[in-house]
């Protein structure tokens, strides 16, 4: 006689069916719900992630929104109704490091959209920002393109070829003492080729009647400097870049990327017309200098140069922008903003290489720098001769009056970069 029948198996606790995840048919662990409604286990949502590089839901296949978050209310659920088997299941789980490994890729990427959606929402506030400096700049370029063009003739024009007025625009460009004698070079109509004869009696005699010693000096010494060159020197950043365009479009995107690179090649290359006023501008002494006679630094320049060079070179140009603020009143503060944004930028991220153990590649990075700011530095020279005025202008306004815009917004990025990384470990 055969066996009787087993006793048949008392079905299944309804709510264990429905609190079951559909990947491992497990009791859920962190359930996550997706946007379709469904629910999984974190860590089978992740393994499922990490296989697939699919943002869709592993049952129905419909993509989620966003980035799927964990359910609280149906995980405290879960735990209550059966604790001993979360437990049992989050021991398993934290001993399995190929499942702690997809864990932890799952929330990288989790954090990478969320950084990734907050620079959109914040991508309004900076097109805001962007046109205004647009504004700004296209406001200043016909300022001063309107206004200056009369003093850019003055640095092309060769002084056998000046006329009275161009004379008279040369003498009130020395100060605001010429004008007691404004009025006679008028009245005999000095020009370029009089003005070319003049000599230290001339002047103290009649009709100019200059008898103030350090007057005459002053014109005489500024008429030598213009008789050296041909033509009149540049007395301030708008006559500097009609005269050197290509180089102050270099200098103005050099001294931001490379600070240390660019004054090492102006002391190379440029140390008489641009590296020896920047030293004594930024590391002056108690002596008095002209600008006509620069004299070679001291010990304690150099000491004091290569200190800020090496640790704050944004420093020397802060500084220097500071030796012109009574010529370039806005210009200089951009340029002070701007050398003060990209020293947070550099301490920042020396702070950051060293919290996270970078430094040991510095060297390996140096030389990276060196190399990219050489090679941009070789396309700049090839280029840049091709480009129209226009576009030359354009790039050097841009460059110097809306990079205090990108430097701020890119020192905010890196502060958030390193706020999530830290908060992720």
């Amino acid at each position: 006689m055969s066996d009787p029948d087993p006793s048949p198996r008392p079905d299944p606790d309804p709510a264990e069916c429905v609190l079951s995840c559909h990947c491992c048919y497990d009791v859920l662990v962190n359930p996550t719900t997706l946007t379709c409604g469904h629910s999984f286990c974190r860590h089978c949502l992740a393994q499922w992630w990490e296989s697939s590089r699919r943002t869709e839901c592993p049952e129905c296949r419909e993509a989620w929104q966003g980035f799927p978050k964990v359910n609280i209310l149906l995980r405290d659920a879960v735990e209550k109704l059966y604790e001993a088997d979360v437990r049992r299941r989050r021991e398993e789980i934290q001993s399995n490091a190929r499942v702690s490994r997809s864990l932890l890729a799952f929330q990288r990427f989790g954090d990478e959209q969320t950084n990734h959606r907050s620079g959109q929402a914040g991508s309004f506030c900076f097109g805001v920002l962007v046109t205004l400096s647009c504004v700004m700049v296209i406001f200043l370029m016909f300022r001063w393109f309107g206004g200056g063009s009369h003093h850019d003739d003055l640095v092309r024009k060769p002084i056998s070829r000046w006329t009275v007025d161009d004379v008279t625009l040369w003498m009130e460009q020395l100060g605001s003492w010429t004008s007691q004698y404004r009025e006679v070079f008028n009245r005999e109509q000095v020009n370029g080729r009089l003005l070319n004869l003049l000599s230290d009696e001339e002047l103290c005699g009649a009709p100019f009647l200059m008898e103030n010693p350090s007057h005459r000096r002053a014109v005489l010494q500024e008429l030598h400097r213009v008789q050296a060159l041909g033509v009149k020197p540049p007395r301030d950043l708008w006559e500097y870049k009609t005269v050197n365009e290509g180089k102050s479009l270099f200098l103005v995107y050099a001294l931001k990327d490379s600070p240390r690179l660019t004054l090492l090649l102006l002391y190379l290359l440029e140390y008489d017309a641009s590296f020896l006023p920047l030293i004594h501008t930024c590391c002056s002494t108690h002596s008095e200098h002209s600008e006509t006679t620069w004299a070679g630094p001291g010990p304690w320049q150099w000491a004091w140069f290569v200190v800020k060079w090496v640790v704050f070179p944004y420093l020397l140009l802060a500084q220097f922008a500071l030796g012109w603020l009574s010529v370039h009143y806005w210009t200089s503060r951009v340029v002070v903003m701007n050398a003060a944004l990209l020293s947070l930028q550099e301490g920042h991220a020396l702070w950051r290489g060293w919290s996270q153990g970078a430094l040991r590649t510095l060297p390996r990075t140096v030389f990276a720098h060196v190399w990219r700011a050489g090679l941009h530095s070789v396309l700049f020279l090839f280029l840049c001769p091709l480009l129209p005025q226009c576009v030359w202008n354009g790039m050097f306004y841009w460059g110097l009056y809306c990079s205090p815009a990108f430097n701020t917004h890119t020192l905010l990025q890196q502060i958030l970069h390193t706020h999530t990384h830290q908060a992720r470990e």
